[in-house]
């Protein structure tokens, strides 16, 4: 911690702090929409105790964030696996750009001895 009591960002990108923020309010969001949900099931079900009803709406709230953070960690998974195929692609393709590249400069030098060779031969 800095003495202002913020934590310092030196080496860090632009923007990690906003993405975090971004990311803990997006998270607050979806409980309260799932709390929300819930809370209309728990309304469909009026016959319910209020220990009944509460506990309803814990254990929904808890299976659909299992849920969504098994979804999201799929996501990321196959994000990172993605990334991976494509910089194995383009890592690939520099590779041959690279080569295609070093030959036309190689026939190109060759060419030009040649042309240079031929003038010499000619202006004798």
């Amino acid at each position: 911690m800095t003495p202002g009591g913020h934590d310092a960002l030196d080496g860090e990108r632009p923007g990690v702090l906003a993405a975090e923020a971004e990311g803990y309010l997006l998270a607050h969001a979806h409980h309260e929409q799932i709390r929300r949900e819930a809370e209309e099931l728990r309304s469909r079900l009026p016959w319910l105790t209020t220990a009944q009803a509460e506990e309803l709406t814990g254990h929904y709230v808890r299976l659909r964030l299992d849920v969504t953070r098994r979804l999201l960690q799929s996501t990321v998974r196959r994000a990172g696996e993605l990334r991976e195929e494509y910089e194995a692609r383009y890592a690939a393709l520099r590779r041959v750009l690279l080569r295609r590249h070093a030959a036309a400069a190689c026939a190109v030098l060759t060419c030009g001895a040649g042309v240079g060779s031929l003038a010499e031969v000619l202006t004798r």
